[in-house]
């Protein structure tokens, strides 16, 4: 999995007076825990961006005045008007525990229902996995070749290797669904063959 790295400060003081000036001049405070102790810090938000906006997972290797510590971004806080980042979580990995991560899902594969007109739907864009770091995956690739129309790959369809996926076995990541230019067409031929 590929790791984005994050240069943050130590934070002298705590404190919601402290914070708010902290993101005035466009920084994000933040903890880091997991590990011995709790670490504060601040980071620029501009350095947040690669890792927030994104559709992709990663690790993190946070440097925080000199000590660089492997983490995963645990919790994030937006502002419900503006969309600022408030607050970020980090959570220290160790090679020895296991961890849980969002993972992108990916469809693999040329449906035949597809062909025949239907449309694919990624119904499951991320899923909850448990794995040791080493074996977290970067993405979920989803097989959708032997799909054909009104068909399904749901979670307990999917070869999940050193890994387990957090989510009940029966829920559909992706589905070739029914057009309405495809169901029109079949009731018109339907109602021709009623006519013959």
């Amino acid at each position: 999995m590929n790791t984005i790295e994050i240069i943050g400060y130590q934070r002298a003081k705590l404190g919601k007076q402290v914070a708010k000036q902290l993101r005035t001049e466009a920084n994000v405070p933040g903890v880091l825990y997991g590990g011995n102790e709790q670490v504060h810090f601040y980071t620029p938000m501009a350095l947040l961006k690669d890792l927030v906006y994104t559709s992709q997972a990663h690790f993190v290797l946070l440097n925080i005045e000199g000590t660089a510590y492997r983490c995963i971004l645990q919790d994030i806080q937006f502002h419900p008007v503006s969309e600022i980042i408030l607050h970020v979580d980090f959570l220290q990995i160790f090679d020895d525990k296991k961890i849980k991560m969002d993972i992108p899902t990916v469809l693999v594969g040329d449906s035949p229902g597809v062909v025949k007109g239907g449309r694919l739907v990624n119904k499951m864009r991320k899923l909850l996995v448990s794995a040791y770091p080493k074996y977290m995956p970067d993405q979920i690739k989803v097989d959708v070749s032997t799909l054909d129309l009104g068909q399904m790959v749901q979670v307990q369809d999917i070869q999940a290797e050193h890994y387990t996926i957090l989510a009940p076995a029966s829920i559909p990541v992706a589905v070739v669904a029914m057009t309405r230019a495809l169901r029109i067409a079949g009731e018109a031929e339907e109602t021709k063959a009623d006519k013959k």
